[in-house]
């Protein structure tokens, strides 16, 4: 009885002990959970009040480091540009100015070319850091993208070296002219050979000017806002006319086929000045005896029904290197051809930009002494208006004319001589 007794208070007291261990334990572990970590100190709380509220809404790529260089808060376009990773600043050069303005506290901006995540062609990135301190042990750190705004800068710097350069030489010659006209003063066949020239000179520079204004013109208004169904007809009437005596000067045929009854949306005088120039780089760069046709067709499309404005050649074609760069402004396949025919260099850029604000395009296909076929796409009038729209298409909406596109428009459009490979 007295063993049984002691085995029972034995139970009771561990029973006890047990309990009181786990009651402290349990105390114990609240108290942990408590406890401010490593980890916490390192949260949105950390930062001063309002403070994240700012980050949010700034278009620069935002980080703050704390004392130890861990990231505190890091916005989605720092992430985007690879400037945090795993928790830290990956750049280097960034990671230096945040700690030597967190030892002295003052602030510091730089331009750095940083690489372009994701390509392998080692494109540049081009950024602007700036580091300031933000309360005691707190560095901000706002980084802003520049790569957009050197290229526009560059382009800019690109595109007014080549007008200088394009303007200096028929201003010069000009001048020269002048000079050799005073000295033969006394001599009426060279005056009238030099005026001849002068005149030459200032017709070119008359034309790249105009040019100029006409690329301008493109590249900052919107052509719909004067938009109109305009006939493809009398588009390719107004372009043949334009170019009716260089045609004839060199015996080249010009023939119209499929463009009965098309329309086209958008602003007549920019779809006259990209069709003529097509037009007119087709005749320029032709031989003499040859043939330049344009057809049109409509096609079918996801977004609605287009309108193909093909302009074939027969003249020196163009080369597959050359075929990426001919709608850059300036560039000329045959600078020397070029001078010849008085080209400026920047009628295919505005048939780019002229094809690209009415929601459309240009290609090309040439082959070296083949000819070339310059193909503009753009909306068709009937699908791009509905009935109730304030600029009705009246009685000669091409909706009603459907049927007069079939045998006979395919026949026309293929009746042109061209490249098999662009009409299908």
């Amino acid at each position: 009885m007295d063993v049984n007794a002691a085995v029972a208070a034995a139970s009771a007291i561990a029973g006890v002990c047990t309990g009181a261990i786990a009651t402290l334990a349990f105390r114990w572990s609240e108290r942990d959970q408590k406890r401010p970590t490593r980890t916490s100190l390192h949260t949105d709380p950390a930062l001063p009040p309002g403070v994240d509220t700012v980050l949010s809404v700034l278009r620069s790529s935002a980080v703050v480091l704390d004392e130890a260089d861990s990231v505190v808060k890091a916005s989605s376009a720092a992430y985007a540009l690879g400037l945090v990773r795993g928790g830290k600043l990956a750049v280097e050069p960034m990671l230096q100015m945040a700690r030597d303005t967190r030892r002295d506290g003052e602030i510091r901006q730089v331009e750095l070319d940083l690489p372009r995540r994701g390509t392998g062609r080692g494109e540049a990135l081009a950024v602007s850091a700036r580091v300031a301190p933000l309360g005691s042990r707190l560095v901000l750190l706002l980084v802003e993208d520049l790569t957009e705004a050197r290229r526009i800068e560059a382009v800019r710097r690109d595109f007014v070296a080549n007008v200088s350069h394009e303007l200096k030489t028929p201003v010069g010659a000009l001048s020269l002219l002048s000079e050799a006209v005073m000295d033969a003063s006394d001599d009426p066949e060279a005056v009238e050979r030099f005026a001849g020239r002068m005149q030459i000179e200032a017709t070119r520079l008359t034309n790249l000017v105009q040019e100029l204004i006409d690329l301008s013109r493109v590249q900052n208004d919107d052509p719909l806002e004067d938009a109109e169904p305009v006939r493809v007809d009398e588009l390719v009437a107004e372009a043949i006319d334009r170019c009716r005596q260089p045609a004839a000067t060199k015996q080249i045929t010009m023939a119209a086929g499929g463009t009965a009854d098309v329309r086209v949306w958008g602003n007549r005088g920019q779809l006259a000045a990209a069709l003529g120039n097509l037009v007119e780089n087709a005749v320029n760069y032709s031989p003499a005896r040859t043939r330049v046709g344009i057809a049109a067709r409509r096609v079918t499309a996801p977004g609605g029904d287009l309108i193909e404005i093909a302009v074939t050649d027969q003249g020196i074609g163009i080369s597959d290197r050359d075929k990426e760069r001919i709608f850059e402004r300036f560039y000329r396949v045959d600078p020397a051809r070029s001078r010849a025919t008085g080209g400026t260099g920047l009628g295919l850029a505005i048939v780019k930009h002229v094809a690209a604000s009415h929601g459309g395009e240009v290609t090309v296909w040439s082959s070296e002494g083949q000819g070339s076929t310059f193909t503009l796409r753009l909306p068709e009038a009937a699908s791009t208006r509905s009935p109730l729209s304030s600029h009705p298409e009246g009685p000669g909406d091409v909706r009603d004319e459907d049927d007069a596109h079939g045998p006979d428009h395919t026949t026309a459009y293929e009746s042109i001589p061209a490249a098999p490979e662009v009409l299908p």
